[in-house]
């Protein structure tokens, strides 16, 4: 069943309309009123033993009943509603939709999982889920490295069947962005970091991170133009690159071109600094798997040489001395000296570089970049009457994303920042005990994409993380 036809179906009888919307004023409401919305045990796509017994150890430790009830909601969204196992050709299979649109992203897929790793080691169907994915990523990979999201076979039609050049049956989208192999490097890094296990690591693995490699060599254009464009019929002036969808001049740097975000925006100059310093970040985790796990030095070396190359143009290109904050990233570059200082309230982002282990908290051009992201000189950064936060292009001027929040809280060293965060995703769901992909700065009841399953779970992630490093956070009732 559809997971908002079954809130309206199970929630009407027990929870009044009036409640939900007292919830989402953030206003104290009687505990026995945040009925859980998650589906039925029989409607759940997958069920993990591990990760129900981490939903009811931390919900017993929230002391704020509509906290609790929106970790409960949101922290097994992923398993409950989007996961989709089998096998394929002998091997185990997991295809993972991004929410209210059925195709899988490589981002989103691996992001949605993330916060069920630390349990893989506690739950045999858990692992074999994760190995079904890795498995399932692979594939993509080898079907085109250019395409951001894919349909669970080739028989569902693309949905942009319309976009140039023609795609191949199995892809939805082809919007080359650099976190979208990242991320696929990422898992299988993690997966093997948590368990030793080198087994999944086959020779269609390995073909596909030779790809990856390829893929992001022949982007950095050292010797010429690529052979991706991308061009869509579209009103939306950020849906495809300029220049029949060839993106923006670039002076090589030794950096990678993107010709779009992480939210599946055009980029404006196509190096795009937190891909970027991703990429950097994964091509090291992936040499480490084939020197170390499958004794190919020769490979391991060339991701490294990689990574180095990368490096060097982002100290050289990326970094810079603004006049108010001291030395910070640019995010997006062209190599002839232009700059677009911003960010965009995803994953890979500025903000998000502790997240993914690319910073410390304390590293100085993270703390300064930071101050600048969290200011009135980024044009992202939006403060209205429901919440203050970050934004995206993506959706509009007036649009607050609580990723950009919750992102905030988990790079975040200072307790009262933390609370504050968790006071406005409380104050900011509708009433409806999920996140959502933004709402309006002014009214948070106007809000878009009301089953999005990366914000959900990484909601969770955000309170186990809490409970784990500041549980004393979590005895507050807000």
């Amino acid at each position: 069943m559809h997971r908002r036809k079954f809130i309206i179906t199970t929630c009407t009888a027990a929870l009044s309309i009036s409640a939900l919307n007292l919830a989402g004023a953030g206003l104290l409401i009687p505990e026995e009123l945040f009925i859980s919305q998650r589906p039925p045990i029989g409607k759940r796509n997958f069920t993990s033993k591990a990760v129900e017994a981490k939903v009811k150890e931390v919900k017993a430790a929230i002391a704020d009943p509509e906290l609790a009830w929106m970790f409960e909601n949101c922290y097994p969204n992923t398993l409950d509603t989007t996961v989709e196992m089998g096998s394929l050709e002998g091997k185990a299979d997991t295809f993972v939709i991004t929410g209210d649109i059925h195709a899988m992203w490589l981002r989103d897929s691996t992001a949605q999982v993330w916060p069920y790793m630390p349990l893989i080691n506690a739950d045999d169907e858990l692992k074999l889920l994760i190995q079904g994915l890795i498995n399932r990523q692979a594939k993509c990979v080898l079907l085109d490295p250019y395409a951001n999201a894919f349909n669970k076979d080739a028989t569902q039609s693309a949905e942009w069947n319309d976009d140039e050049p023609k795609m191949r049956p199995g892809l939805h989208e082809r919007k080359w962005e650099i976190d979208s192999l990242c991320y696929v490097m990422r898992l299988a890094h993690d997966y093997w970091k948590r368990t030793g296990d080198t087994s999944l690591f086959d020779a269609e693995w390995q073909k596909a991170m030779k790809v990856i490699v390829e893929t992001f060599k022949t982007e950095q254009r050292l010797y010429g133009e690529s052979p991706y464009y991308f061009i869509r019929k579209t009103s939306a002036m950020i849906d495809a690159p300029v220049f029949g969808g060839t993106g923006r001049p670039i002076k090589p740097t030794g950096m990678i071109c993107s010709m779009f975000r992480p939210s599946d925006d055009a980029t404006l100059f196509p190096f795009l600094v937190p891909s970027n310093l991703f990429a950097m970040q994964e091509l090291r985790h992936i040499s480490d798997i084939f020197n170390e796990g499958l004794n190919n030095k020769t490979f391991s070396q060339e991701c490294t040489t990689l990574a180095s190359e990368i490096e060097k143009g982002i100290s050289k290109f990326a970094m810079t001395d603004h006049l108010d904050f001291g030395k910070i990233y640019a995010y997006e570059v062209d190599g002839f000296g232009n700059k677009v200082f911003m960010d965009d309230a995803n994953v890979p982002s500025l903000m998000s570089l502790p997240y993914l282990g690319i910073h410390q908290p304390g590293d100085e051009i993270y703390k300064n970049t930071r101050k600048f992201l969290l200011s009135e000189n980024n044009p992202y950064f939006l403060k209205g009457k429901a919440a203050e936060g970050q934004a995206s292009p993506h959706t509009g001027k007036v649009n607050i994303w609580p990723m950009g929040i919750i992102l905030r809280a988990m790079t975040s060293t200072d307790d009262q920042e933390i609370v504050k965060c968790l006071k406005m995703l409380k104050a900011t769901h509708a009433g409806k005990g999920f996140m959502h992909e933004s709402f309006n700065k002014d009214d948070a009841s106007k809000f878009s994409r009301s089953w999005f399953a990366w914000a959900n779970t990484l909601f969770g992630e955000m309170i186990i993380r809490i409970y784990d490093e500041r549980k004393s956070l979590l005895k507050v009732n807000f």
